[in-house]
């Protein structure tokens, strides 16, 4: 399996490299299909979500590709996700993008289809891949758990480490070293923190650090 996992997606050069390389083909001739369920209960502005889908086009891909699960019957969705080389799963909020994964489907066929294609994630769409969902934010799950009824800690498990984006970052205070090595501490989990210009390049269990930036391992 092989996975991109990034704070902030295409953020730079390094990162985009290590994305094709993943794909094994250059972005003239790579299709990426881009969900992105995951930013629609966010409020407020959304100049991250338009820079996160500049970053992508700006690679000059043979294909781009947005697909909404959650707006969509599978019937219409399957076939064009299978189409894509890349599966690049937004930003935004984790427990929605969770749920949306499990009740359409797509959570149950991403083993089959990552078989043949790279997943990539930015932010909530990287957390996802994580074991659980332990390191979301803890006021955004009690707030869709009462606004949408919904509350789990359940991830898809893709990898057996977790992914802490936005390291250091100024709109998100407990993404932060002292937190983050609290939480390590106590779960005896490995946790990398990641800032806006890393990822984590992930080859069948293997990790290689791509970064412009910081990355600390907990």
């Amino acid at each position: 399996m092989k996975l991109l996992l990034t704070s902030n997606g295409l953020a730079n050069k390094s990162i985009a490299k290590a994305l094709f390389e993943l794909v094994g083909k250059p972005a003239s001739k790579t299709t990426i299909v881009f969900i992105p369920t995951a930013m629609n209960v966010i409020t407020g502005d959304k100049g991250w979500f338009i820079n996160d889908l500049n970053n992508i086009q700006k690679q000059g891909c043979k294909f781009v590709d947005i697909v909404d699960i959650s707006a969509l019957p599978k019937n219409i969705w399957q076939p064009r996700i299978a189409k894509g080389d890349v599966l690049f799963f937004s930003g935004g909020h984790t427990s929605h993008l969770m749920r949306c994964l499990k009740e359409s489907g797509l959570a149950e066929l991403l083993p089959e289809l990552l078989k043949t294609r790279v997943y990539a994630g930015i932010s909530a769409g990287s957390m996802v891949a994580n074991p659980t969902l332990a390191l979301s934010n803890n006021d955004k799950k009690i707030y869709y758990e009462e606004k949408f009824g919904y509350r789990s800690e359940e991830a898809l498990h893709l990898v057996d480490i977790y992914v802490r984006p936005h390291f250091n970052s100024s709109g998100f205070p407990h993404a932060r070293k002292e937190y983050i090595k609290k939480i390590a501490e106590e779960s005896g989990q490995a946790i990398y923190a990641l800032d806006d210009e890393s990822a984590l390049k992930i080859v069948d269990g293997a990790i290689e650090i791509i970064t412009e930036g910081t990355c600390l391992k907990f």
